[in-house]
């Protein structure tokens, strides 16, 4: 009689222990009314994050200057062996840790009158702040470089004579043009502490550019140390979504007399800047 008793207890202890798990387990965090998860943060809303870049990956840089346009870019190399021609072609690739954030490549060619030398760099700018879009994030990358030529953004038009640059602090003109950026420059013909000057005829000097890209500068600087000859290198800079492309090419005569010339030099930079706009845009 006891044992019968016994059983029918133990029974009613055993269902209520069952049911206070149970009613444990459906309380736990992370499970809606349905048994089905839900994120931690319900109830608060969802920030939209900025869209992405339109390009994700960049250009060969080493691969997307045709021969002909090397060709004449870069005059001497007529005058030079076959083997050293071909790696006069070939270019020498930037070192860089991505190549889809970062690549580049440069070509240099002596002749008998004068030595030219062209160097691209691609930047393909990523925000990793989720309210701001990569084109954006790239716009105050390019903005950077273009105050750094002394320019600012308003009407496309030649600078005025003598406008003030203001590179970054201790900057040289190898150290500026490694980090992407231009040298410090000054009015036509004015020297600055380096030995740089700029001497472009009017119309000619550093200016904001329409139709390329989404943003465009140029700018035209003259150096000259010593006794040895002028150099004139014309950078090309414009910002295609949230890609960043570099055009920098430069001439030094073999003569110290002589001075390179700017009109040439800059037609041969913009044309070469946008035909690598359009093969962004293919």
């Amino acid at each position: 009689m006891q044992r019968r008793a016994y059983a029918p207890g133990l029974a009613a202890l055993l269902a209520a222990v069952t049911a206070g798990v149970t009613g444990l387990t459906g309380c736990t965090a992370g499970s809606g009314g349905d048994g089905s998860p839900t994120d931690s943060k319900a109830g608060s809303p969802a920030e939209a994050a900025a869209p992405p870049g339109k390009y994700r990956t960049l250009l060969e840089p080493c691969g997307s200057v045709q021969r002909s346009t090397l060709r004449d870019l870069l005059p001497g190399i007529d005058y030079l062996p076959e083997e050293q021609r071909e790696h006069v072609y070939r270019g020498t690739a930037a070192v860089t840790y991505d190549t889809d954030r970062r690549a580049g490549c440069s070509w240099k060619a002596d002749g008998p009158d004068a030595s030219h030398q062209l160097t691209l760099d691609f930047e393909r700018v990523v925000s990793y702040d989720p309210a701001v879009s990569d084109d954006d994030r790239a716009q105050q990358v390019y903005t950077g470089k273009e105050s750094a030529a002394g320019l600012s953004a308003g009407p496309t038009a030649p600078l005025p004579s003598g406008s003030p640059a203001d590179p970054p602090a201790g900057a040289s003109p190898a150290g500026a043009a490694a980090a992407g950026t231009t040298p410090q420059t000054a009015g036509p013909g004015t020297p600055t502490s380096t030995g740089t000057t700029t001497s472009a005829p009017e119309g000619l000097e550093p200016r904001l550019l329409a139709g390329l890209g989404d943003a465009a500068f140029l700018d035209d600087v003259l150096t000259r140390a010593g006794s040895t000859a002028q150099r004139r290198t014309v950078s090309v800079v414009f910002r295609t979504s949230n890609v960043i492309v570099t055009v920098r090419y430069g001439e030094q005569p073999g003569r110290i007399t002589e001075v390179p010339d700017s009109k040439e030099l800059q037609e041969k930079a913009q044309g070469l800047a946008r035909t690598l706009a359009e093969k962004f845009d293919e």
